[in-house]
């Protein structure tokens, strides 16, 4: 059983709804949610001309394999509706694997720990409301020791 931590966000329609079904469809198909954070509004990153971003990081409890839950949620976020057009663009659902336990796996379509993790409040604020004292296991640093030493100052704002 392994415990992995997901970012969801989204920036098109109802994005409480897709977060919600992101969340049912993750509980439906890759493992139970032990913890979830709150849902925070963030400035968009990377792409800062459109709409703000709702997101959430979840930890969720699994016995697949990661690529099996990589095409899961890519699968997903396809049923939401997504369109890969460009880089950092709206979307209606963006699901990220963070961590999975303190595994590194590196290959050319997953990156795990999530490179963005140290450098991206709306990833980190979520993350250390429900793991501060989570160690990343390359950084070998905690959740809120990243946060503090974060750089971006894009607004973060719990809802």
């Amino acid at each position: 059983m392994a415990n992995v931590f997901f970012l969801l966000g989204s920036n098109l329609g109802d994005k409480n709804r897709w977060l919600a079904g992101a969340r049912q469809q993750i509980s439906r198909h890759i493992g139970s949610i032990v913890t979830a954070s709150s849902v925070y509004k963030t400035a968009a990153w990377g792409n800062e001309s459109q709409d703000d971003f709702y997101n959430q990081v979840i930890e969720v409890k699994t016995t697949q394999k990661p690529r099996e839950v990589l095409q899961m949620i890519q699968k997903i976020e396809i049923q939401a509706g997504r369109k890969r057009i460009e880089k950092w663009g709206a979307r209606t659902l963006d699901i990220d694997i963070l961590f999975w336990d303190d595994n590194v796996i590196s290959s050319q379509d997953l990156q795990v720990p999530h490179p963005g993790i140290p450098h991206r409040r709306f990833t980190l604020i979520p993350l250390e409301e429900i793991a501060p004292d989570m160690v990343h296991p390359t950084l070998q640093k905690s959740i809120r020791q990243l946060l503090v030493d974060c750089k971006d100052g894009l607004m973060v704002e719990r809802l």
